[in-house]
């Protein structure tokens, strides 16, 4: 059995390893995108369809079935083929995305959403589980600024492909679009891709009873951040009974996968080793802070400093930038050296000290300065998300690595739910008494330093978990054991 600690140069990363990544991350680019575009095209979608009442569920419909979906198409992908379920969720991704930009009404797009949410989840779960798969931990670092530059493309090129295309082409082509880019995704991967895998497996058994459980806590959790400070108050009955639905549920579902053959999530992913549920700590607070960062910040630059809504946009440019440099230093220097826990702890920081930053902003803040905190910001991300990572699925077995890639998207879509959540409670309090002018204008600056310091506090909880990780050997090779400290296992042939 190869040591975790084995040399770089002795990883057998595929000699057209670049080549494969694109087809995956073209898929998560596509998932990431849709998400954003949808919402720059939705006051043209209710010019043409109607149904303003319902027209938040386009979002949050996409939204729940994504973050349910997550973590049951990465178990699909420890139970059946790899590549085959990646391309699966692509199929249904593509076959909903023709149905929402032919939907002939309001309702009917709701549910193609959620269908094309459905999609969604396993492209995500998919790609992070086949790089996991693919790229051992300490070979990753060469390939993470790749990663992280499709999801800052993504966050950033969602809205501005989503203008573009409505002005130009109409709302239904916002979906149309997929198809083309999708199934050259599809014919990329399926020449290209070949998955080693987990080793000999056994009769694949379902574990319908956690999907349901886990479907349902996930959902009460989502529609409780959701609602929350917006359609109801926080301690309004409907929001507090969702939330102990969610509570009853969760508890439901750990008590099953104790017992389940085959569990949706095994509970060893979590007791194994003490850097997966710290990694899953990082990811959760990651995803408030760029969640936070991305919807608030246009909203001040637009509001406070009077820049128009597609500069808003492109002044996000600094964090992506910053974003994309520092994780290429932190996987250049964690393959040199497999060295990696100085980068969550540094970049927890650099989230702690940006949202501070970002906190201070007033009416009289310049665009420069603005500019220099989200670098600030954009540099802790970038040290400590893709990092996260890494730790996460060095912690676990290949066998694992599709509900362990689950959980950890997982997190990091509650933590962006709850996140928006909150912040949306305080924006809201905050400008309620602003009715317009110089006081509305007042009343935005004084909700985006609630909203950020309250974010600064948030990432106090990831530099915590930053500095009790334990830098544990990475993998050197694919389909290697865990680390000796987590838990041993032997490579294993390819599919």
């Amino acid at each position: 059995m190869p040591s975790p600690a084995s040399p770089a140069g002795t990883a057998e990363v595929p000699k057209n390893i670049r080549w494969v990544l694109l087809g995956i991350l073209l898929a998560l680019l596509l998932s990431m995108l849709d998400g954003l575009i949808v919402g720059t095209a939705m006051p043209t979608v209710v010019a043409d369809l109607g149904g303003l009442d319902h027209m938040a569920w386009v979002v949050t419909g996409y939204t729940l079935a994504t973050a349910c979906s997550t973590p049951v198409w990465g178990k699909l992908g420890d139970l059946f083929p790899r590549k085959t379920v990646f391309l699966t969720s692509i199929g249904l991704f593509l076959a909903a995305s023709v149905l929402c930009g032919a939907a002939p009404s309001m309702n009917w797009l709701i549910a193609f959403r959620v269908l094309q949410g459905l999609g969604a989840g396993g492209m995500a779960a998919g790609a992070f589980a086949l790089i996991g798969v693919l790229l051992p931990p300490r070979e990753r670092g060469r390939y993470q600024g790749l990663v992280a530059a499709v999801m800052a493309v993504g966050q950033l090129g969602g809205p501005l492909v989503g203008g573009f295309v409505t002005a130009h082409l109409g709302w239904r082509w916002a979906f149309y679009v997929n198809v083309p880019v999708g199934l050259v995704c599809v014919a990329w991967c399926w020449i290209t891709l070949r998955v080693p895998a987990p080793g000999p497996r056994g009769r694949a058994v379902v574990d319908w009873r956690g999907i349901a459980l886990l479907t349902g806590a996930v959902s009460a959790f989502v529609m409780a951040a959701t609602w929350a400070g917006s359609v109801y108050a926080w301690g309004s009955w409907q929001i507090v009974s969702l939330a102990v639905l969610a509570l009853a549920l969760l508890a439901a579902f750990v008590a099953t996968e104790r017992h389940a053959p085959e569990p949706l999530m095994p509970l060893r992913i979590y007791q194994g080793h003490r850097n997966f549920p710290l990694a899953a700590v990082l990811l959760t607070v990651s995803g408030v802070s760029l969640f936070g960062a991305t919807l608030y910040l246009p909203l001040y630059q637009q509001v406070v400093q009077s820049a128009s809504a597609a500069a808003s946009g492109l002044l996000l440019l600094p964090m992506m930038i910053a974003t994309l440099v520092t994780s290429n230093i932190a996987g250049k220097v964690m393959t040199a050296t497999g060295r990696y826990k100085v980068f969550p702890v540094l970049g927890s920081a650099l989230l702690v000290v940006g949202m501070g930053l970002l906190s201070t902003m007033d009416t009289g803040t310049s665009r420069f300065a603005t500019s220099a905190y989200m670098a600030v910001v954009g540099a802790g991300t970038g040290f400590t998300l893709q990092m996260a990572n890494t730790i996460a699925q060095n912690a676990v077995d290949l066998r694992d690595m599709g509900a362990a890639s689950g959980a950890t998207q997982l997190f990091r879509s509650l933590g962006g739910s709850l996140g928006v959540a909150v912040f949306a409670s305080l924006f809201a309090g905050a400008v309620a008494g602003g009715a317009g002018g110089a006081a509305h204008v007042a009343a935005v600056a004084h909700a985006t330093h609630l909203i950020f310091l309250t974010g600064a506090l948030i990432a106090l909880a990831a530099l915590v978990a930053a500095v009790f990780l334990e830098e544990v050997p990475l993998r050197g090779k694919p389909g290697a054991a865990a680390p000796a400290s987590a838990r041993t296992a032997g490579a294993a042939p390819a599919e």
